[in-house]
């Protein structure tokens, strides 16, 4: 049997990059070398927890870009040799909600989180997974570390798309990890005329500072909510968006819309635990709220492209590339708000991407 290194989670917090057996090619399924895979806010959730309930060791990582290395004889749309980025949720496109266009609420969908993730070196894909697509081909000289980013990117741009940023908007991202960096882009791309981010995190808002926002709130210092009124002229935003795991914060974002205005809880809390939410402050200004999770198969589609474009900065976003082997490593990076997007990559393509990156 062949072996392969991965990154394997033996309890919460207990992250071993070690040998074992490699996945063989699966019948109707292909064989994919990883040849970088993003490191996700929810993967760090996951690895720090008892995610699998005692069910270890577990390889996570869903954020995948690899090459075609084995392909089973029966598949024919795609071939050996293929660069491809594989986003995680397999949609049957059967279901009455995919039939409606709410792939992102299939009811079908594969869990990938009970699969082997893409902390590895290899990592096969099932005959399911290639007979529902969702598999896009990389071009030729495009970067394949910067397409990790469109499995982010495509949940990002869907809740733009679903809540019509658009010109002359108002908007506040209360987050400023990865996923508020791409909702202050996309915002901006849109049209938003304001763009508003805060965190509690200093290093997290220094790091903003690339992205062309027009205000830094820190949350430990100032009243957020007073800030936003005085940035809008006593208003409050068009759009406020929850892109995290605070309770507070949800709280907060209703008193941060005008009237008329939208909040978003883009970001999942702790399980078991509840938002008090003023629901009179929800009706007396007309808000509406909205749950956001995911992106349909357009969706899907349209922010692969957008992650590949010159119009997308993902050289900016990523602080940090590191081989697999430093996981450990690149997730205290995070947690402590001193990278915004780490992306890994096996032993062997992290020495081949260092030194092309020597040679610049």
């Amino acid at each position: 049997m062949k072996k392969m290194k991965a990154a394997l989670m033996y309890g919460p917090g207990d992250i071993r990059y070690e040998q074992v057996e490699r996945p063989c090619c699966p019948e109707g399924g292909f064989l994919l070398k990883v040849k970088a895979v993003g490191l996700c806010g929810s993967d760090i959730r996951n690895l720090l927890t008892d995610s699998k309930a005692g069910r270890y060791p577990h390889i996570y990582g869903h954020e995948i870009v690899g090459e075609i290395v084995e392909i089973d004889e029966n598949v024919t749309k795609y071939q050996r040799g293929q660069m491809v980025y594989v986003y995680p949720m397999a949609h049957c496109l059967r279901c009455e909600n995919c039939r409606n266009g709410k792939h992102e609420c299939c009811t079908e969908a594969e869990s990938y989180t009970d699969l082997q993730g893409g902390f590895a070196e290899y990592i096969a894909y099932s005959a399911t997974r290639v007979e529902r697509g969702a598999i896009f081909e990389v071009p030729e000289g495009r970067e394949p570390i910067a397409a990790t980013l469109a499995e982010p990117l495509s949940s990002t741009y869907a809740c733009m798309e679903n809540i019509q940023v658009s010109l002359g908007d108002s908007v506040v991202i209360i987050g400023a990890g990865p996923i508020g960096v791409f909702l202050a882009i996309l915002a901006r791309i849109r049209g938003a005329s304001k763009v508003i981010v805060i965190d509690k995190n200093a290093d997290r808002l220094a790091l903003m500072e690339a992205f062309n926002v027009d205000h830094r709130i820190d949350s430990s210092k100032e009243d957020p909510v007073e800030k936003v009124k005085e940035y809008t002229n006593g208003h409050g935003a068009h759009k406020v968006i929850s892109a995290n795991p605070s309770i507070e914060a949800q709280q907060q974002s209703i008193f941060m819309a005008r009237k008329c205005g939208i909040v978003v809880f883009f970001g999942g809390v702790a399980k078991n635990q509840l938002t008090p939410i003023d629901t009179n402050a929800v009706h007396y200004n007309n808000l509406w709220i909205y749950g956001h999770y995911g992106a349909n198969s357009i969706q899907v589609e349209k922010s692969f492209h957008l992650s590949l474009s010159d119009q997308f900065p993902a050289e900016k976003i990523i602080s940090h590339v590191l081989p697999l082997a430093d996981i450990n490593q690149a997730i205290e990076l995070t947690r402590e708000g001193k990278a915004l997007k780490v992306v890994l990559l096996p032993e062997e393509e992290y020495k081949i991407h260092s030194l092309l990156k020597s040679q610049k």
